[in-house]
């Protein structure tokens, strides 16, 4: 049996690495190599990038700022107000029904009903009048249709006095421009009840009704705009128990 020296067995480089259970063999170098070219890679595709420009401040689209003018206040309070609310016969002058699914009649409809009806044959004599009654919400008017120059006569006052809103004047107006007769025939109208819009309402329903007593062949063409429907919505009564119509008391749990 032969003495083997322990040195030659198991070189020194081999049990260094056995002296810790579960420590990382030493790397070699050409692992070394690897690994501090992929730390440094990073580092120098960074250095390659320019520096973004910062970007000069857009002034083009700054303004000075201008104050305001202070509103100036009506002589008649609600005056330079607009009416917001969907009027009778603006439906058929917008085409929503026409246009419902698409079809792309809406121009069409709005450019045929903006045409007077040249077919009116009213008789315009000296001593022609034609009388009739509209109603809208609590409003009455009984108006008078005659020849003249297209003024407006209500309760004794002109139309711009009496409506000083350009909105209801132009709801007013609609009656006689539809059959092309705002210059030739003068209004007369006695007016009671309601506010100013059921009243404007109430004045173009009479204003069409005496157009049809003035020539029954009308009454097709306004009826398809509108303007002889009595208009029946009316505000909603108050119910027992509520604060209006529908408005219950606010609910308190305790």
């Amino acid at each position: 049996m032969t003495d083997e020296n322990p040195d030659e067995v198991n070189p020194p480089e081999e049990l260094a690495a056995e002296d810790v259970v579960g420590a990382q063999e030493t790397p070699g170098a050409a692992q070394q190599e690897r690994e501090q070219a992929l730390v440094e890679e990073p580092a120098a595709a960074l250095d390659s990038v320019p520096a973004a420009e910062t970007p000069a401040p857009d002034t083009e689209g700054t303004q000075d700022f201008v104050e305001d003018a202070p509103r100036v206040k009506p002589e008649i309070p609600g005056m330079d107000l607009e009416v917001d609310i969907v009027r009778d016969g603006e439906e058929a002058l917008r085409g929503e029904d026409d246009d419902e699914f698409g079809d792309g009649d809406s121009e069409t409809a709005e450019e045929e009903f903006s045409q007077p009806i040249a077919d009116a044959a009213i008789d315009l004599a000296a001593g022609a009048r034609y009388t009739a009654t509209g109603k809208r919400k609590t409003a009455v008017a009984r108006v008078i249709l005659k020849p003249g120059t297209g003024a407006y006569e209500i309760n004794g006052r002109t139309l711009d006095v009496f409506f000083p809103r350009p909105a209801l004047q132009r709801t007013i107006r609609t009656a006689l421009e539809t059959v092309g007769l705002e210059e030739k025939i003068d209004v007369v109208a006695a007016m009671h009840g309601g506010g100013v819009s059921a009243q404007a309402g109430a004045l173009r329903h009479g204003i069409s009704k005496a157009l049809v007593d003035a020539d029954p062949n009308l009454r097709s063409e306004l009826k398809r705009r509108g303007f002889l429907t009595r208009d029946a919505r009316v505000k909603e009564r108050k119910k027992a128990g509520l604060k209006k119509a529908r408005k219950r008391p606010q609910f308190s749990k305790r």
